[in-house]
């Protein structure tokens, strides 16, 4: 039953997310929510598979609304796998990024990338950072240190962020052996950051309340009263410029 043991290796991957690192993830959600509470925005950035780790948090029922992913269609696999690999290791190409994404000084950024070592979520941290934004990485501190960086820093994610949320998985990121297969088998980087990612986002939620602020987070417009509780939102949020009016939205 390899289901069953690919469910329990994923238990275990995010237990160990819960047992170590909640100090990380609550840092995090402390740098978000002040900056959040200045009219400052969450954005979130990913290469191949973790563009959806990035994009998951967006309008998403129960989570943040000043969310902003930044999405390189280009980088996310959609078209052609190999392109994509080439681009994300391509220097020079995140300033570029950067500079289209809208991003400014006090904002956050979450960068995640499970090895860490190309570079373009490398100068994403880098660049972000001398702009005056806090950035938070979702990697594989493991994956990572067995690895050398590609960028011509010789960073790695780990080593340019600001915060560094470790998502626990291991180098390669599948984690069963099995006879079926001689590699292993059964991905756990992309579970493992949606977890983190929501975990951050209810963090923000509650440390926002404890602000004096009414956190702003999106209802479902499947259920009923959904589409009037997110109409606020959605015209409170209608653009970048109003999106960072949070700071007066204190009682």
């Amino acid at each position: 039953m390899l289901g069953y043991s690919y469910l329990r290796g994923a238990e275990k991957v995010l237990d160990e997310i819960a047992t170590t690192q909640m100090s990380a993830i609550e840092k995090a959600a402390s740098a978000i929510a002040n900056s959040l509470s200045h009219g400052g925005l969450l954005y979130l950035f990913g290469t191949g598979h973790s563009a959806s780790v990035a994009v998951e948090p967006f309008h998403r029922a129960g989570s943040l609304v000043p969310v902003r992913p930044i999405v390189e269609h280009a980088m996310t696999l959609h078209s052609s796998p190999k392109k994509a690999t080439a681009l994300e290791r391509l220097e020079g190409y995140a300033g570029i990024i950067l500079d289209d994404s809208g991003i400014r000084p006090g904002d956050s950024l979450i960068v995640i990338s499970n090895s860490g070592i190309n570079s373009v979520p490398v100068e994403m941290a880098l660049g972000a950072k001398s702009r005056g934004v806090t950035v938070i990485a979702i990697t594989s501190v493991r994956h990572s240190k067995a690895e050398s960086s590609r960028h011509p820093s010789g960073k790695r994610l780990f080593e340019a962020a600001d915060i560094v949320v470790d998502n626990c998985s291991i180098p390669g990121d599948a984690m069963l052996d099995t006879c079926a297969s001689p590699i292993k088998i059964g991905p756990a980087s992309t579970l493992a950051g949606i977890a983190i990612v929501n975990a951050i986002s209810v963090e923000v939620i509650g440390k926002l309340h404890e602000m004096g602020i009414e956190p702003p987070v999106m209802m479902s417009s499947n259920i009923a009263g959904g589409d009037d509780f997110g109409a606020k939102w959605d015209e409170a949020y209608a653009d970048s410029e109003a999106a960072r009016s949070l700071a007066s939205k204190r009682p």
